[in-house]
């Protein structure tokens, strides 16, 4: 995608949108980009358990940064623990 905006001062949200949105790829994904006008409360505490449902894919450049999410297998989700 930085490819696609290098030099052009992303000024407004727009413009960054514009881009995302008008960026391609050789082997066919596109890419889609929405502004979600919200309010997110912060400090939000994920719990152990909810990272542990997390099927997290470290990639080999930069992982801390470059990772794959995907659901757990069925068979492997657990319901959260009530009340503790």
């Amino acid at each position: 995608m930085s490819k696609n905006w290098a030099g052009v001062p992303l000024e407004t949200v727009e413009v960054i949108l514009n881009y995302l949105s008008s960026t391609t790829t050789q082997t066919g994904p596109t890419v889609t980009a929405s502004l979600m006008d919200s309010t997110y409360e912060r400090g939000l505490k994920i719990s152990k358990h909810e990272m542990d449902q997390l099927n997290i894919k470290p990639h080999d450049s930069v992982p801390q940064w470059n990772y794959t999410i995907r659901p757990l297998p069925a068979n492997q989700q657990t319901a959260p623990k009530r009340g503790g």
